[in-house]
């Protein structure tokens, strides 16, 4: 027997119809890299979309073909989004901060027919063209004539009607960089991307609603930016875009437009403190940062709760779509104390409804959710990967759980807490001793700009940490500084046997440290406790 209900397919394009229909004046806004402003809307939105996508049948495109984009944040690319969507294709976000190498690896295994990119990255494509083997169209988002963006979109009227199919079908591609070997691609679904769409708005994850206005400093070219465009347009959310990152210009934009959400890795916020302690202007109507990528710093927290604004700890991956966990106020919240509170927020926040998750022992057992017991991050759910594009073989269990890499563990009212990458994790004595926790902590003393621990041989304790530290500018902080503000916040055992002082860290191409590279330059290092 069947329900009674229509039969809705749950497909992209629809959120655009919605956003443009009930939402069609709310504005979305540009800053482009060479400094100038435009202004449209949800409604201008799908208007363009509609034209790439008569643009793109045109050029041959069919539906489930890859249509590649190397560009910044701004209202073309949130365009392009849904123009190749709404005809059936797969939009393929490039990080144009990854190495050549992995560029070329990822455009010809996704076997990219269109490329759509900024002015910007002109050289990087001139430079990779001849070893791009299945790109056979090029439009330059804000060049002129026509190949550029408005040329294509210029010869079109708008009427189309969105293609349709199974809410099963493919709508995105996003390769991951966090694993061993080639970068690996992620293929969403119209309807996981849906589900993950209707969850993020919630409360109790993104928080968003027609009221607020977005400047997402996560690129679009990661992990779907965080599922920010989709979210957006189911709530009719204004969004500002800016394609620099740059501090002092976000801070502008961001009281020039009142915005009242952010979102961004911790780097963006340490760039953004240094504005304010030079200038003395900072952000006045953030009402929610939401913070992940890699763990934020106590001090960090603490610091935006100061602005005004709700601090929102996010925990997920290219494999989740992206959002695994989020920070959100427990009932209590408010009988708490500041220190309680910040407590609660350093952690990675509560189970939403859509996923679940479980942290396992070396042997797969299942651990208890008591705060202690750490081990192997695992999730299951509708917008979480089932098998990588084009593998052979499944990447989860026959309960369909993914092991994220993460170590965690699980508090009883449900909060989970990374506590290291599985490959990050300081192993000493036959006890672990967090690195995210140490850096956080160290982050946390007067003159230390960012820090990074990792694992150097010890022939008695098997690992030990050694801690790199870069100070901030016009800073002397010492060693014996450092270890006596870590002694307040870590255990005894924990403190680095070294701390070394460091120009600059090494990142990925999303912003976290890059400790691969930091552990292949000090393999050799003997700690000065050792000699």
């Amino acid at each position: 027997m069947l329900g009674g209900m229509q039969d809705f397919e749950l497909r992209v394009p629809r959120l655009l119809d919605h956003a443009a229909r009930e939402h069609g004046g709310r504005e979305i806004v540009t800053y482009w890299a060479d400094g100038h402003e435009t202004r449209t809307s949800w409604a201008g939105i799908a208007r363009d979309a509609k034209k790439l996508a008569q643009a793109l049948v045109k050029m041959g495109m069919n539906p489930g073909d890859r249509i590649a984009t190397l560009a910044m944040n701004h209202s073309r690319h949130l365009a392009a989004w849904y123009g190749a969507i709404g005809m059936g294709g797969v939009i393929h976000t490039l990080n144009p901060r990854l190495f050549d190498e992995q560029l070329v690896y990822i455009a010809n295994h996704a076997e990219d027919r269109v490329l759509l990119y900024d002015k910007q990255f002109q050289p990087l494509v001139d430079r990779l063209k001849s070893q791009w083997t299945s790109i056979e169209q090029y439009i330059c988002f804000d060049g002129e004539g026509p190949t550029s963006f408005e040329g294509i979109i210029a010869l079109e009227d708008g009427h189309y009607q969105w293609h349709e199919g199974p809410e099963r079908d493919p709508c995105m591609l996003c390769y991951t960089s966090g694993t061993t070997g080639n970068p690996k691609g992620v293929l969403y679904e119209h309807r996981s991307t849906m589900i993950h769409a209707m969850a993020g708005v919630s409360p109790w994850l993104l928080n968003i609603s027609s009221q607020a206005v977005i400047l997402p400093v996560v690129p679009m070219f990661h992990a779907a930016a965080w599922g920010l465009p989709f979210a957006g347009a189911l709530s009719g959310a204004k969004f500002v875009y800016a394609c620099v990152n740059d501090a002092a210009v976000l801070c502008r934009l961001m009281n020039q437009e009142k915005v009242t959400h952010s979102a961004g890795v911790p780097t963006v916020w340490l760039s953004m403190f240094q504005h304010i302690d030079a200038t003395g202007e900072a952000p006045r109507y953030l009402k929610q940062v939401t913070i992940g990528g890699s763990a934020a710093p106590r001090a960090m927290i603490e610091r935006i709760m100061g602005m005004g604004a709700r601090v929102a700890h996010l925990w997920g991956m290219t494999e989740t779509s992206p959002i695994g966990t989020a920070g959100a106020p427990p009932p209590h919240w408010d009988e708490l104390s500041l220190g309680e509170q910040l407590d609660m927020v350093c952690k990675q926040g509560q189970i939403p409804f859509g996923v679940e998750l479980r942290v396992v022992d070396d042997d797969d057992v299942e651990q208890p959710r008591d705060g202690a017991s750490s081990g192997r991050l695992q999730i299951r759910g509708p917008w979480v990967i089932k098998r990588y594009f084009k593998a052979e073989a499944d990447c989860v269990d026959a309960e369909n759980w993914f092991d994220t890499g993460d170590v965690a563990v699980i508090h009883p009212d449900g909060t989970m807490q990374i506590t290291d990458r599985a490959k990050d994790v300081i192993k000493s004595g036959g006890e672990w001793i967090s690195s995210v926790d140490l850096e956080n902590a160290a982050v946390g003393c007067p003159g230390v700009a960012e820090a990074a621990a990792i694992g150097i041989y010890h022939p008695k304790w098997d690992e030990r940490p050694l801690l790199l530290v870069v100070r901030k500018a016009g800073s002397d902080v010492s060693p014996a500084e450092i270890n006596a503000h870590l002694a307040a916040h870590v255990a005894k055992w924990w403190l680095p046997d070294e701390i070394l002082f460091v120009d600059d860290l090494p990142h990925t191409a999303t912003g976290k440290l890059l400790k691969t590279a930091l552990r292949a330059q000090y393999k050799d290092h003997r700690l000065a406790s050792v000699a």
